[in-house]
Protein backbone atom coordinates (compact mmCIF):
# COMPACT_ATOMS: atom_id res chain seq x y z
CA UNK A 1 0.00 0.00 0.00
CA UNK A 2 1.27 3.28 -1.04
CA UNK A 3 1.09 6.82 1.48
CA UNK A 4 -0.49 9.41 0.19
CA UNK A 5 1.92 12.31 -1.65
CA UNK A 6 3.04 14.68 0.34
CA UNK A 7 1.27 18.35 0.72
CA UNK A 8 2.87 20.99 -1.44
CA UNK A 9 3.87 24.10 0.09
CA UNK A 10 1.42 25.73 -1.85
CA UNK A 11 -1.50 23.43 -0.38
CA UNK A 12 -0.06 23.38 3.11
CA UNK A 13 0.65 27.18 3.15
CA UNK A 14 -3.14 28.00 2.13
CA UNK A 15 -5.04 25.22 4.25
CA UNK A 16 -5.12 27.31 7.78
CA UNK A 17 -6.77 30.25 5.82
CA UNK A 18 -9.18 28.22 3.81
CA UNK A 19 -10.34 26.33 6.95
CA UNK A 20 -10.65 29.72 8.24
CA UNK A 21 -12.47 31.36 5.98
CA UNK A 22 -14.95 28.10 5.94
CA UNK A 23 -15.41 28.21 9.64
CA UNK A 24 -16.29 32.55 8.90
CA UNK A 25 -18.64 31.38 6.37
CA UNK A 26 -20.43 29.14 8.56
CA UNK A 27 -20.33 31.43 10.95
CA UNK A 28 -21.58 34.59 8.79
CA UNK A 29 -23.96 32.55 7.47
CA UNK A 30 -25.89 31.57 10.38
CA UNK A 31 -25.38 34.97 11.73
CA UNK A 32 -27.38 36.57 8.58
CA UNK A 33 -29.97 34.20 7.99
CA UNK A 34 -31.17 34.60 11.62
CA UNK A 35 -30.68 38.58 11.23
CA UNK A 36 -32.78 38.61 8.03
CA UNK A 37 -35.38 36.44 9.71
CA UNK A 38 -35.61 38.58 12.47
CA UNK A 39 -36.11 41.69 10.18
CA UNK A 40 -38.90 39.77 8.67
CA UNK A 41 -40.32 38.42 11.77
CA UNK A 42 -39.78 41.03 14.27
CA UNK A 43 -39.39 43.88 12.49
CA UNK A 44 -39.97 46.48 15.23
CA UNK A 45 -36.96 47.06 17.21
CA UNK A 46 -34.89 47.40 13.41
CA UNK A 47 -38.08 49.86 12.53
CA UNK A 48 -36.71 52.20 15.36
CA UNK A 49 -33.37 52.59 14.22
CA UNK A 50 -33.60 53.73 10.65
CA UNK A 51 -32.75 57.18 11.01
CA UNK A 52 -35.87 59.83 10.11
CA UNK A 53 -34.37 60.54 6.77
CA UNK A 54 -34.87 57.60 5.00
CA UNK A 55 -38.16 57.27 3.03
CA UNK A 56 -40.67 53.92 3.34
CA UNK A 57 -38.63 52.28 7.02
CA UNK A 58 -41.05 49.25 6.96
CA UNK A 59 -40.40 48.07 3.45
CA UNK A 60 -36.65 49.09 3.93
CA UNK A 61 -35.98 46.86 7.06
CA UNK A 62 -37.90 44.05 4.76
CA UNK A 63 -35.39 44.83 2.15
CA UNK A 64 -32.44 44.61 4.29
CA UNK A 65 -33.47 41.23 5.94
CA UNK A 66 -34.27 39.43 2.44
CA UNK A 67 -30.70 40.57 1.66
CA UNK A 68 -29.36 39.30 4.35
CA UNK A 69 -31.23 35.92 4.36
CA UNK A 70 -30.14 35.94 -0.03
CA UNK A 71 -26.17 36.79 1.47
CA UNK A 72 -26.27 33.99 3.61
CA UNK A 73 -27.34 31.64 1.29
CA UNK A 74 -25.28 33.14 -1.53
CA UNK A 75 -22.25 32.91 1.08
CA UNK A 76 -22.71 28.69 0.98
CA UNK A 77 -22.91 28.28 -2.95
CA UNK A 78 -19.40 28.26 -4.27
CA UNK A 79 -21.53 30.29 -7.60
CA UNK A 80 -22.33 32.58 -6.06
CA UNK A 81 -19.84 33.20 -3.09
CA UNK A 82 -17.61 35.76 -4.25
CA UNK A 83 -20.80 37.95 -4.93
CA UNK A 84 -22.00 36.85 -1.82
CA UNK A 85 -19.38 38.02 0.13
CA UNK A 86 -18.87 41.85 -1.62
CA UNK A 87 -22.59 42.39 -1.66
CA UNK A 88 -22.71 41.39 2.71
CA UNK A 89 -19.51 43.78 2.48
CA UNK A 90 -21.49 46.75 0.90
CA UNK A 91 -24.48 45.81 3.76
CA UNK A 92 -22.84 45.91 6.76
CA UNK A 93 -21.43 49.56 4.57
CA UNK A 94 -24.78 50.65 4.05
CA UNK A 95 -26.30 49.75 7.63
CA UNK A 96 -23.58 51.78 9.73
CA UNK A 97 -25.62 54.80 9.38
CA UNK A 98 -28.27 52.86 11.12
CA UNK A 99 -26.26 51.59 13.94
CA UNK A 100 -24.43 54.91 14.51
CA UNK A 101 -28.07 56.74 14.56
CA UNK A 102 -28.74 54.00 17.03
CA UNK A 103 -25.56 54.95 19.17
CA UNK A 104 -26.57 58.75 19.14
CA UNK A 105 -30.64 59.17 18.75
CA UNK A 106 -31.22 57.55 22.71
CA UNK A 107 -33.54 55.16 21.48
CA UNK A 108 -33.71 52.93 23.54
CA UNK A 109 -34.48 49.47 21.33
CA UNK A 110 -34.94 46.36 24.13
CA UNK A 111 -33.15 43.58 24.95
CA UNK A 112 -30.66 45.98 23.37
CA UNK A 113 -28.03 47.85 26.35
CA UNK A 114 -28.25 51.56 25.74
CA UNK A 115 -24.71 52.07 27.44
CA UNK A 116 -21.52 52.67 25.10
CA UNK A 117 -19.96 49.29 26.33
CA UNK A 118 -22.54 48.49 23.31
CA UNK A 119 -22.61 51.26 21.23
CA UNK A 120 -18.56 51.78 20.88
CA UNK A 121 -17.50 48.18 19.82
CA UNK A 122 -20.56 47.72 17.53
CA UNK A 123 -19.38 51.00 15.83
CA UNK A 124 -15.69 49.95 15.61
CA UNK A 125 -16.20 46.45 14.64
CA UNK A 126 -18.24 47.05 11.67
CA UNK A 127 -15.03 47.53 9.12
CA UNK A 128 -13.96 43.69 10.59
CA UNK A 129 -17.47 42.37 9.68
CA UNK A 130 -17.17 44.07 6.13
CA UNK A 131 -13.70 42.24 5.53
CA UNK A 132 -15.08 38.86 7.01
CA UNK A 133 -17.78 39.15 4.22
CA UNK A 134 -14.91 39.89 1.68
CA UNK A 135 -12.68 37.30 3.21
CA UNK A 136 -15.42 34.72 3.48
CA UNK A 137 -17.05 35.14 -0.21
CA UNK A 138 -12.76 34.86 -1.58
CA UNK A 139 -12.53 38.54 -2.40
CA UNK A 140 -9.47 39.13 -0.50
CA UNK A 141 -6.65 36.58 0.84
CA UNK A 142 -5.52 36.27 4.05
CA UNK A 143 -2.20 36.38 4.58
CA UNK A 144 -1.71 38.87 1.95
CA UNK A 145 0.91 38.08 -0.82
CA UNK A 146 4.25 39.03 0.22
CA UNK A 147 5.61 41.69 -2.34
CA UNK A 148 6.61 41.20 -5.32
CA UNK A 149 4.77 38.06 -5.61
CA UNK A 150 1.37 37.61 -7.21
CA UNK A 151 -1.35 35.61 -5.24
CA UNK A 152 -2.78 32.40 -5.84
CA UNK A 153 -6.08 31.98 -7.57
CA UNK A 154 -8.71 31.80 -4.66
Amino acid sequence: MRAPPAASEGTRRHALPDRIALGLRLVLAAFYFAAGLLHLTAPGGFLQIVPPMIPAPGAVVAFTGACEIAGAIGLLVPQTRLWAGRLLALYALCVWPANLYHALSGVHVPPLPDSWWYHGPRLVFQPVLIWAALFAGGAVRWPPAPRGRAPDPP
